[in-house]
């Protein structure tokens, strides 16, 4: 789905459209331990399947919110052209996040970006607004909708992006 590269004037061009869709990714028991590892949130609903399976409507664990949207950073790469002229992307941050459905340990996910807008600042920063929805397998309800603003670093005179 991804070309390598786009000219951020075809990439105006594209506003109001869907840009891209990642990979599948499964999201297993092992990246939800990892998760509550590093962010110490180790609630029984997402570390103990037996416990979930038990105390809870979804017949076991269920990743953390904040997982499936860091996810984002890896899903973008694979399904979004880079800008030409563009040596690295940053996080600028989120208009809106909405946690709409639990994604069960095991479930498969994929995230699908629109081009909200796209405007170029006088520093050459390309300021990048994506309303991203995370879609679950087999599941008429997303996992989550979120505007997402990102910016594109310009390349530094005398470099190239590799």
């Amino acid at each position: 789905m991804r070309s390598d590269t786009i000219a951020i004037d075809e990439a105006k061009a594209l506003v109001g459209e869907e840009v891209g869709v990642s990979n599948w990714r499964t999201v297993s028991q092992e990246m939800i331990d990892q998760f509550a590892a590093a962010t110490d949130d180790h609630q029984f609903i997402h570390t103990d399947p037996e416990r979930a399976a038990r105390e809870t409507p979804y017949g076991g664990t269920i990743a953390h919110g904040f997982l499936s949207l860091s996810l984002l950073s890896t899903m973008i790469f694979e399904a979004v052209p880079k800008l030409e002229g563009t040596s690295a992307g940053v996080n600028f941050g989120f208009d809106r996040v909405r946690f709409l459905n639990p994604v069960k340990s095991g479930a498969r996910i994929r995230a699908h970006f629109m081009l909200a807008q796209l405007k170029v600042r006088p520093s050459g920063i390309v300021e990048c607004h994506y309303d991203v929805t995370v879609e679950i397998e087999n599941n008429l309800k997303p996992a989550l909708t979120a505007r997402w603003l990102t910016l594109a670093m310009p390349d530094r005179p005398g470099e190239t992006a590799t």
